[in-house]
């Protein structure tokens, strides 16, 4: 997989398959991006896990903080990492123990080891990019919200509003 770019195609299918998050170093900090995130993928019905260790047994968003992967005790689809390129790998090595299905690192975060360990594993795998700003590219909704895209289409968004596919896509296109 070229971890430079990836097609649309590829990301909408893991944000249609894939709906529980678990979100390495969520913040209860309002001003922090991982909050922004994890509110947003909660407003689109995604089930989103917080994941921070100083916050165990807290709540963030209303969502149960666990201090690890391991701790959350139920399957997760997404580990969404928001830590540094170095913390990729040990939280890959753990998403593989919990039997997640991608390792998503955010924007600033690439680590080519824990990315070739987890597609060994069988495990998708994003780097550099945001699952909220993906979303709201697929769905269109980046423009709704007055950001200018540099494009006009009369393309239909590639994702719905709660996360579906539009009703004349299939998962399998």
């Amino acid at each position: 997989m070229d971890h430079d770019s990836y097609p649309d195609a590829y990301i909408r299918d893991i944000l249609v398959r894939h709906r529980v998050v678990a979100m390495v170093g969520a913040s209860p900090k309002e001003q922090r991006p991982s909050y922004f995130v994890l509110k947003y993928l909660l407003a689109k019905d995604f089930e989103v896990i917080p994941v921070n260790p100083g916050h165990a047994g807290r709540t963030i968003l209303g969502q149960l903080a666990f201090s690890t992967l391991s701790d959350i005790g139920r399957p997760v689809e997404i580990v969404d990492i928001f830590r540094s390129s170095e913390a990729a790998l040990p939280i890959t090595h753990e998403a593989i123990r919990v039997g997640a299905k991608v390792v998503w690192m955010q924007l600033g975060v690439r680590n080519d080891e824990a990315a070739a360990l987890a597609e060994q594993a069988g495990l998708k795998v994003v780097m550099n990019r945001c699952p909220k700003i993906e979303y709201g590219r697929l769905s269109g909704e980046i423009g709704w919200a007055g950001v200018n895209s540099r494009m006009l289409s009369s393309k239909r968004p590639l994702l719905g509003p709660k996360g579906g596919q539009q009703r004349a896509l299939r998962a399998s296109d």
